[in-house]
């Protein structure tokens, strides 16, 4: 049988979900991914999966655009006539949900990885689109059959109470899960300690707050070296202009090391990890960071504090509000015994409850069940 991925980026699609691609081609079905080609391009190729080129625009209202990358997802399902489609984001499961439904594709498998920056951002553009959106999420996400897979918890009870998926068909698999044997699992103490955001720099994963917190910590005489890791994503109406990320780096409040690959060593190296975002589907920045052994900072939003539980693996703190994370950051810098708790428990989180083994199994079992 036949799996097609439907994703916007392939460096997406590899970082969350290439392992589940590759498992399902090892236990024999055919796989394909629909994506935008960048640089992880070659990377699926090497998995053994086959890789279909996808012209899409993340960044686009037009709704000519959004035409065209409907008709190319169309007609790439008829040719390929997938048993089963696993489409991830909003874009992919109304244009791709949209094209099975035409198509009648009975398998459909739509997953929910966080309502984006349409359903984050208060901009007039964005308010008037929303009911629109809505309405298409709830004419689209649940065909007869298919299943909406959630990252959280609070994400599919609100969708089940306001009507847009049946409960039969919501399913639980919260993040992307990660191999707790890639992240060293010591803590190592350093003077001064070095916190880490590891993320898109976009404003609404609380960078600005991060660096403002950060400014905060020196005006008030703590040391700690503040370290921004992430690519901008300029294809993303949030991205934060690079001069500013320069600004901040010419200010000495904060070092941006841009996209890495070594991000498991770079962990290895701090002592904090923070994510102060304004929404989550499941962070996996916050799942690699517990992997790591280091106690988290997240903001007290959806997907984040199904990740981090307050004073058992980190700590949470008010959205938007520096004041507050700057106040979470001095109080883990004076206390290493604390972050060494804080960690350890994040950890043992990890091994019992997020690996990537357990990610695996329940969708392969999902897979499964779908297709009967």
């Amino acid at each position: 049988m036949k799996i097609l991925f439907l994703v916007t980026e392939d460096w997406f699609f590899c970082s969350h979900f290439i392992e589940r691609a590759v498992a399902a081609r090892q236990v024999g079905y055919e796989v394909v991914v629909l994506t935008r080609i960048g640089e992880d391009a070659q990377r699926i190729r090497d998995a053994g999966l086959r890789l279909i080129p996808l012209r899409i625009n993340r960044r686009s209202l037009n709704p000519l655009s959004a035409l065209q990358t409907f008709l190319q997802i169309f007609r790439v399902y008829r040719s390929e006539r997938p048993d089963l489609v696993h489409q991830f984001a909003l874009k992919p499961i109304l244009l791709g949900s949209l094209a099975a439904r035409l198509l009648r594709i009975r398998g459909v498998i739509n997953a929910v990885v966080g309502m984006g920056y349409a359903f984050t951002s208060d901009k007039t553009q964005m308010r008037m689109l929303r009911p629109f959106l809505t309405w298409a999420i709830a004419k689209l996400i649940c065909p007869p059959g298919s299943r909406v897979v959630f990252e959280n918890a609070e994400d599919l009870q609100a969708f089940v109470e306001d009507g847009y998926v049946r409960a039969g068909q919501a399913v639980l698999i919260r993040g992307a899960g990660v191999d707790p044997a890639l992240y060293p699992a010591a803590l190592p103490e350093r003077n001064p300690p070095m916190i880490v955001l590891v993320a898109r720099m976009l404003w609404d994963k609380g960078v600005g707050e991060f660096a403002e917190a950060a400014r905060i910590v020196r005006d008030q005489g703590v040391r700690a070296r503040f370290v921004l890791i992430g690519g901008r994503d300029e294809l993303n109406r949030a991205a934060i202009p690079e001069a500013t990320l320069q600004q901040w780096q010419d200010e000495g409040i904060l070092e941006w090391l841009g996209h890495r690959r070594d991000v498991p060593a770079l962990l290895g190296q701090a002592q904090i990890a923070c994510l102060p975002s304004y929404r989550e589907g499941f962070p996996r920045a916050l799942l690699e960071a517990m992997a790591a052994g280091l106690p988290c900072i997240a903001t007290d939003v959806v997907g984040c504090r199904e990740a981090v539980r307050h004073e058992d693996n980190g700590l949470l703190v008010r959205a938007g509000d520096a004041q507050s994370l700057a106040a979470a950051f001095v109080r883990l810098i004076g206390d290493p015994d604390l972050r060494r708790r804080l960690g350890a428990r994040g950890r043992q989180r990890v091994e019992a409850e997020f690996s990537t083994r357990l990610v695996v199994e329940r969708t392969l079992a999902l897979y499964k069940d779908v297709l009967g």
